[in-house]
């Protein structure tokens, strides 16, 4: 009877606890992420979000990787969502202010499976995203970093392994890890298709040079940078 007056207590209150994935996102994420489209239209819409947008999460995420990830989060983007917002001048260049990055939430492994289960069915438009645009196939490390930083000058602004690369967007040597490999080929080739207002250029990459890509990408994510951090 007190457990029942307890919870009576805390709906009335507004300080209920999440029952399901839905309300977990709505709780402890839709703060930083939206959860609903669309995308960012103009450039101030975009400074307003703080993580990336969630409501194509299905489509983009690979949902093995979203448990683990939101049981022992760790961060993806060096320099955090926004690289600006984060940075600060350094000896030879500028560097990133540990100071103005929070650490994301952690969940329990209970709550990571309802969530991810949640975000696994957002999925996104039909036109943006082929099953079966990626070809498969493998490449040699070389080869495939030559097509990405020589080729592309991805390098620029990501990083192929930990502490080696550009900081301003996420790590690359997880990609694939995390990734849907139909979605990395979709937005490689067009990246305004998912986000109006994202800093990723569309260098119209040829679609030999995108599968490519996401083969290296594939290659980087065998090595387990986990244990190598």
């Amino acid at each position: 009877m007190k457990h029942f007056v307890l919870i009576a207590s805390l709906m009335a209150t507004g300080s209920a606890l999440a029952t399901d994935g839905d309300a977990i996102l709505e709780q402890r994420c839709a703060g930083c992420h939206a959860l609903s489209g669309p995308a960012a239209q103009s450039v101030p819409e975009l400074w307003k979000r703080k993580g990336p947008d969630l409501f194509y999460a299905g489509s983009k995420y690979k949902d093995n990787w979203l448990e683990k990830w939101l049981v022992k989060p760790r961060r993806i983007r060096p320099a955090g969502y926004h690289y600006v917002q984060h940075i600060k001048p350094g000896k030879k260049r500028d560097m990133v202010d540990m100071s103005t990055l929070t650490p994301h939430p952690v969940l329990s492994a209970e709550d990571a499976e309802d969530v991810a289960e949640a975000l696994m069915k957002r999925k996104a438009p039909a036109d943006l995203i082929t099953k079966g645009d990626f070809k498969g196939g493998s490449i040699s490390a070389s080869f495939g970093e030559m097509v990405f930083s020589t080729f592309n000058g991805c390098m620029a602004c990501h990083e192929i392994e930990p502490n080696f690369g550009g900081l301003s967007g996420p790590e690359v040597y997880t990609a694939a890890k995390r990734m849907q490999e139909d979605y990395l080929v979709s937005y490689i080739r067009n990246p305004q298709a998912w986000n109006p207002k994202t800093p990723m250029p569309n260098k119209h990459t040829a679609e030999q040079n995108i599968q490519k890509i996401v083969r290296y990408l594939q290659a980087l994510a065998k090595e387990n940078w986990d244990e190598k951090k």
